[in-house]
């Protein structure tokens, strides 16, 4: 993937669509692309950057996250140094979101015990005790 490509074919191959790249490309996460006869020209760099974007964003970083993985440290530190300083806290945050739906799950599997003859009745479905 040597030459450049117009937005719509990093996009296609990024899987993504041509309004996603513009927005990065508003918010500083993908660098400014020149431009040839008005087309934006996106070279392998590029297709590489976005990549990373879809990556961090599958594994639940926002664009905040992912911004100050890209700028957030001096331009010397390494991948690992980046992913070990921002992963502990996205962990936490997954854990938070996986007992919150154990604590879902839970609750609607009580739902499916109900033998209420009336909603009124399942007022006792919502007392925690």
């Amino acid at each position: 993937m040597s030459e450049e490509m117009t937005i719509g074919e990093v996009a296609r191959r990024a899987g993504m669509r041509t309004s996603a790249l513009r927005y990065y490309e508003s918010v500083g996460l993908l660098l400014p692309t020149r431009r040839t006869g008005g087309q934006r020209r996106y070279d392998a760099d590029a297709f590489h950057q976005l990549m990373l974007i879809k990556f961090a964003q599958q594994i639940g970083f926002s664009l905040d996250e992912i911004r100050q993985l890209f700028g957030g440290f001096p331009a010397q530190t390494p991948p690992s140094q980046r992913w070990r300083a921002l992963t502990p806290p996205k962990l936490a945050e997954i854990d938070l979101l996986i007992s919150r739906a154990q604590q879902i799950k839970q609750m609607l599997e009580t739902t499916l015990r109900c033998q209420c003859a009336a909603l009124e009745d399942c007022a006792a479905l919502c007392d925690p005790a």
